[in-house]
């Protein structure tokens, strides 16, 4: 029987509530502090990069050009040279300076809070903007990345070969209270490596067990 939308968000709360339990102190893994451009910057570079590679490789960079004015001034070359251990680093040296331009000559060179504006900005796609709405300012947002996408799948929120991150969003933002969306995510993506890994999720000994409709093989 297929489940009902209110039986899904009292699962989905449950899940919520035991993720919060398992991992409280859950935080975004990129050390932006509160500073919405360095959020922007960094979730830029974690593109097919590790966070813990961006947040070394970040260090030198804010080092260097500590602002988004001297992000918007500084030579292409001279950003290419401090990311280039990103990977990627031609077009996300590009994106990052075009993006810091358009923050100083239209927004005084603070990042808008608007999925629109924030989706206007070279480099920012729903995920990204989704992790600064939520995480900066508390708007909320489903931060579709590989980890959610997966386990939301396994959990049984929508055909688990559906990697799709809009649909993960859309279904994921009906269910999950507004509040929890930015936690929720982080804590996937912990729940992601510790448990429900890509290749051998650890299902008999799951805290999720009993709420997942996943079947393994």
């Amino acid at each position: 029987m297929k489940e009902t939308k209110q039986a899904a968000r009292l699962r989905a709360a449950a899940i919520v509530e035991a993720l919060a339990d398992l991992y409280p102190d859950a935080a975004c893994s990129l050390d932006a502090g509160a500073d919405p451009w360095r959020l922007l910057v960094m979730a830029r570079l974690s593109a097919q990069c590790t966070d813990e590679r961006v947040n070394i490789v970040s260090e030198g960079l804010f080092a260097a050009l500590p602002t988004p004015q001297s992000m918007a001034d500084a030579p292409l070359e001279q950003i290419e040279g401090l990311i280039k251990s990103c990977g990627l680093y031609r077009g996300k040296a590009k994106s990052i300076r075009d993006a810091s331009r358009i923050l100083c000559a239209q927004y005084g060179g603070q990042v808008p809070d608007t999925m629109e504006e924030l989706l206007a900005l070279p480099g920012v796609g729903r995920k990204i903007a989704n992790l600064i709405l939520g995480d900066v300012y508390g708007k909320g947002g489903i931060v579709a990345d590989t980890h959610c996408m997966r386990i939301c799948g396994r959990l049984g929120f929508y055909p688990s070969d559906k990697k799709n991150p809009l649909l993960t969003e859309k279904v994921m933002e009906e269910l999950v209270q507004r509040q929890e969306q930015s936690a929720f995510c982080h804590r996937l993506v912990l729940f992601g490596r510790d448990v429900c890994t890509a290749r051998s999720p650890k299902c008999t000994d799951c805290p999720l067990r009993g709420l997942c409709k996943y079947k393994p093989d």
